[in-house]
């Protein structure tokens, strides 16, 4: 059984970054950071109990979806003929995908070529859900040289982004 208090105490801030890096307003990621150890305490303690930042982070996850599609959820209609057609289509237009698709080749054509560890690093920290320290920990380098790596990545999938992959 996990002490809720000290646990709170340890992982707290590391769950609300958590939750702002996946787009929430600081206010929100308090809601819910708050809506995760309350989870903790009204719920079922899991099978395993090895890894609760792990837990944690899955808790914070779930919450987040769910907060989601609570905020989308969107009333349906019944319409007639003159109504339906005057209701905009919310898929983009092939236009917006073909730019998307093109900026999304570019970004991945700019990654790959980027040096590997420098690359690895920046994957590990926006694809892999790691913290700095922990990138740092997995590439066995210092949390500053690898905060200087992820800088490194940003600013050269931004001059190729802004170039046009030129």
């Amino acid at each position: 059984m996990w002490d809720l208090k000290r646990l709170f105490q340890k992982h707290a801030c590391d769950i609300n970054r958590f939750l702002r890096k996946r787009g929430h307003r600081p206010d929100v990621a308090a809601d819910l950071t708050q809506d995760v150890f309350l989870r903790m305490l009204t719920s079922a303690p899991p099978e395993r109990d090895d890894n609760p930042r792990a837990y944690l982070r899955r808790v914070a996850r779930n919450l987040s979806v769910d907060l989601y599609r609570r905020e989308h959820l969107v009333e349906k209609a019944d319409l007639l003929g003159d109504e339906y057609d005057g209701v905009p289509d919310p898929a983009p237009d092939p236009e917006t995908i073909a730019h998307d698709r093109q900026r999304l080749a570019i970004a991945n054509q700019a990654l790959m070529e980027l040096p590997e560890r420098t690359r690895r690093a920046f994957e590990l920290y926006r694809l892999g859900d790691m913290t700095i320290a922990e990138v740092a920990a997995e590439l066995n380098l210092s949390v500053s040289r690898t905060w200087s790596l992820i800088h490194h990545a940003y600013q050269h999938l931004r001059i190729r982004l802004k170039d046009g992959g030129d």
